[in-house]
């Protein structure tokens, strides 16, 4: 058994997910919110896809897209409508199909980082954008990760290297048009006293460090859009789970 298939990858979402509701995890999903609604809000198309751990942590809200899905890697009976469910590196759209594509903390959740990158290369557009975040491992809060024996929240992830996620986006036939780490925070969940918010301001000021707990890439696809003979969006290639309103299909539903 490979160490991929040993970890339990799904209990890991779920950690993730509760963790975003504490203080230290609000802000850093406000933190990101904000960063990828900046640097998106000029971007329009017909239909952009977020995937990431759950999608009750939406991102890229405020950009002008006909159409917003997204995807969870479980199924529940209260998944909303324009929820897919599938994992991310196997993700059920044709190719071609999507002007933006955001991953969120995806490959650091993934027993298969390299394919998730892939999969969101297949169904970007050419000249598309693809926005990929994750937590820096040279960091404090990589440094936490390394020491900490804990895998709950952020620390059951995988913290792969910014420059390698880059050389991955080159090798797929990526322009990395933007890359940098924010969240200039240490990663303790109460930080009221002085000494830690002095501390968290001091790192603040080093903006121009590579240290921040996150980083974001935005990539173009090179490839340029193909003219297809008719549209690659079709509803036969979308199936409706009973009961849900949700969507799933035929060749990407979730293994877990």
């Amino acid at each position: 058994m490979s160490n991929s298939d040993a970890v339990d990858f799904s209990g890991r979402h779920e950690s993730f997910e509760r963790w975003f509701q504490t203080p230290l995890g609000r802000a850093l999903l406000a933190d990101q919110r904000r960063f990828v609604d900046a640097e998106l809000q000029h971007l329009t198309g017909a239909r952009q896809l977020h995937v990431g751990v759950s999608h009750r942590l939406p991102l890229a809200t405020g950009t002008d897209f006909t159409q917003r899905v997204m995807t969870t890697p479980r199924w529940n009976s209260h998944i909303p409508e324009g929820v897919a469910v599938c994992d991310a590196d196997e993700l059920a759209f044709p190719g071609d199909s999507m002007d933006l594509v955001v991953l969120h903390h995806t490959a650091d959740f993934s027993p298969f980082p390299h394919e998730v990158i892939r999969e969101a290369a297949r169904v970007l557009r050419g000249e598309g954008t693809m926005v990929l975040i994750g937590f820096n491992p040279l960091s404090l809060w990589g440094l936490r990760k390394l020491l900490s024996r804990s895998h709950e929240g952020p620390w059951g992830g995988r913290f792969l290297l910014r420059g390698r996620m880059e050389d991955w986006l080159h090798l797929l036939g990526f322009n990395v048009e933007a890359s940098v780490t924010r969240f200039f925070r240490t990663p303790l969940q109460r930080s009221g006293r002085k000494a830690v918010s002095r501390f968290d301001r001091r790192l603040s000021a080093k903006r121009l460090l590579p240290v921040g707990a996150y980083y974001c890439i935005l990539a173009k696809k090179r490839v340029p859009a193909r003219l297809p003979r008719r549209p690659v969006w079709r509803k036969s290639k979308v199936i409706a789970l009973p009961g849900t309103g949700t969507v799933g299909a035929s060749r990407g539903c979730s293994r877990n």
